[in-house]
């Protein structure tokens, strides 16, 4: 479970920089929350990748058009991939307080959705010995 481990810590660095008015940051960590549950739940499938297009649209094709995550996930992801892009290389970009709040809100709603999933399917992460790298 090391990456849903990952995941939760950068949750709490998202709330950490919240709480200090590192809204920017904080948009970035809970990106890289969700970022990194997406990928918990990929390699189970035996994918991963070093490509945030990649891992995305996995996770999009596997569990979402399936239907083993619940579909209402793509706006969550959607929205915090383009929040992360604009915090990270906008350089006019103005993060609210509001954004942030509204980000990690939809982090933790994310991650528990998929530490549901890897719960209730019982996955030892770390016994997947096959994994494709793309």
């Amino acid at each position: 479970m090391y990456r849903m481990e990952r995941a939760f810590e950068m949750l709490i660095a998202a709330e950490d920089n919240l709480k200090i008015g590192q809204y920017k940051t904080s948009l970035n960590r809970s990106y890289y929350a969700i970022f990194h549950a997406m990928r918990a739940a990929n390699i189970i499938k035996g994918f991963d990748s070093s490509k945030h297009s990649g891992v995305i649209a996995f996770f999009n094709k596997e569990y979402l058009k399936e239907n083993i995550i619940d579909r209402k996930m793509s706006p969550i992801i959607k929205n915090s991939s383009f929040f992360r892009e604009k915090s990270d290389y906008d350089d006019f970009f103005i993060a609210s307080k509001k954004d942030a709040e509204n980000q990690l809100k939809n982090a933790k709603i994310f991650l528990s959705v998929v530490e549901d999933y890897l719960k209730t399917e019982n996955h030892n992460l770390l016994a997947n010995p096959q994994i494709s790298r793309h």
